[in-house]
């Protein structure tokens, strides 16, 4: 049986506010080709299928339209989604039903019988191979709230404790289940211990302070291979190979710009795990920064006037991050960048603004207490954040632009 992993789609996501739903398109329309090219019997993903809990209804309808474009393409083709953390389980699961003559298998929500115990038939599933037997059992977990998972006596990690006590119960059940010759596999949407992060994972990772990290040995060593999503760079854990972040399928931000996308293949065959595989994604629209290196703003806009004029298809122009060092503010800076792009085969995303370091003095401190900040005049503290934002002093005419308003404020308040 061969197997493909992907996760962390996030349809209906913005890229600084540019629409990509035609960049979700092609990346479905090339995974429905994949999945026939390399005879996929079961595909699972694991997480975030949409960006937010509410999608619109055009991101909806790019989900289910997958779904039939896959299970048509590939007759005989199983899927298995769950929930992740950006999409609403209730939500998610409501066509489970009708979905389920499909062979299309959702789980968002962890249900409990009527003692309170987790309902563990429900999150594993049977696989069934051409012939219309069992090959293998999946652990299909989404992603886990409070609430969700055992409570752990003494635990000093109640989420990372709680997460490995249902992992274990989990795969308890499925071996109940298991017969001669059937694998297991686990599909996971959480933060692992080891995992490396990617700039736009950590923009919204570690909310808890680190104690949701759950360990790679929560996932029993016997199971074949653990589908996970949640971080967005594609990875092993634990240095295991079948472990894996499948990563997320579109670009999140320019640190990746020379960073492949993929999704994972595997087989498995009498209950054995073989040739996992990572394939590449073609990337539908490039990402692009001028200069390479930050630069003062005159040789900037004339890297910027020397970019291509603009072609027909404007949704496949590149995303653009413009990096400039500046020696203090620069209000018109924006207005100089869009003249300098007018005509340009190029989406300006982002403007990144550096200055220079400065030179001599000692370094301020981070924070400034609360005894400290009441000893200072309105002045100095607009002075120490002009130095924090800017490595420089601020200038003459800036400061008594300040002391004017400073002084108005005072006068109008007595």
């Amino acid at each position: 049986m061969k197997i493909l992993h992907t996760a962390d789609w996030h349809i209906g996501q913005t890229f600084y506010q540019y629409d990509r739903t035609y960049e979700h398109q092609q990346f479905l329309h090339w995974l429905v080709n994949t999945i026939k090219e390399e005879d996929i019997e079961l595909l699972i993903i694991s997480g975030d299928v949409f960006d937010v809990a509410n999608p619109s209804a055009t991101s909806v309808k790019l989900f289910y339209t997958f779904l039939n474009n896959a299970v048509k393409a590939q007759p005989g083709l199983q899927i298995i989604v769950t929930a992740g953390n950006h999409d609403s389980a209730a939500r998610l699961e409501a066509p489970k039903p009708l979905l389920e003559s499909s062979d299309i298998h959702i789980v968002g929500v962890i249900e409990r019988r009527e003692d309170g115990t987790i309902d563990y038939d429900k999150l594993v599933i049977p696989v069934k191979d051409r012939k219309g037997g069992i090959a293998l059992w999946c652990m299909a977990i989404p992603f886990l709230r409070m609430g969700d998972y055992p409570a752990v006596a003494e635990s000093a990690a109640l989420y990372a404790d709680g997460v490995t006590a249902l992992y274990r119960e989990a795969y308890e059940y499925a071996l109940t289940r298991q017969q001669p010759g059937q694998g297991i596999i686990a599909m996971a949407h959480l933060h692992t211990l080891d995992a490396e992060l990617s700039d736009h994972d950590k923009t919204e990772r570690l909310i808890m302070g680190g104690v949701e990290l759950v360990p790679a040995h929560a996932f029993h060593e016997n199971i074949l291979y653990t589908a996970l999503g949640h971080i967005h760079k594609a990875q092993r854990i634990g240095g295991k190979d079948n472990i894996r972040y499948s990563g997320s399928p579109l670009p999140m931000s320019f640190s990746e710009m020379n960073y492949r996308h993929q999704v994972v293949t595997f087989d498995i065959t009498d209950g054995i795990l073989s040739h996992v595989a990572m394939l590449e994604i073609p990337l539908t629209t490039a990402l692009l920064r001028v200069p390479a290196k930050p630069q003062p703003i005159a040789a900037v806009l004339e890297a910027l006037q020397a970019l291509p004029a603009s072609a027909a298809a404007i949704h496949t122009a590149p995303y653009l991050e413009v990096r400039v060092l500046l020696e203090g503010p620069e209000p018109a800076l924006r207005h100089q960048v869009e003249t300098a792009l007018a005509g340009k085969h190029v989406r300006l995303a982002r403007i990144d603004v550096r200055y220079p370091s400065a030179d001599g003095g000692e370094t301020e401190e981070a924070t400034t207490g609360t005894e400290q900040l009441q000893e200072l005049s309105p002045l100095d503290i607009f002075k120490k954040v002009y130095r924090k934002d800017y490595n420089n002093e601020a200038p003459e005419d800036l400061v008594k632009l300040f002391n004017q308003v400073l002084q108005d404020i005072t006068t109008k308040e007595h």
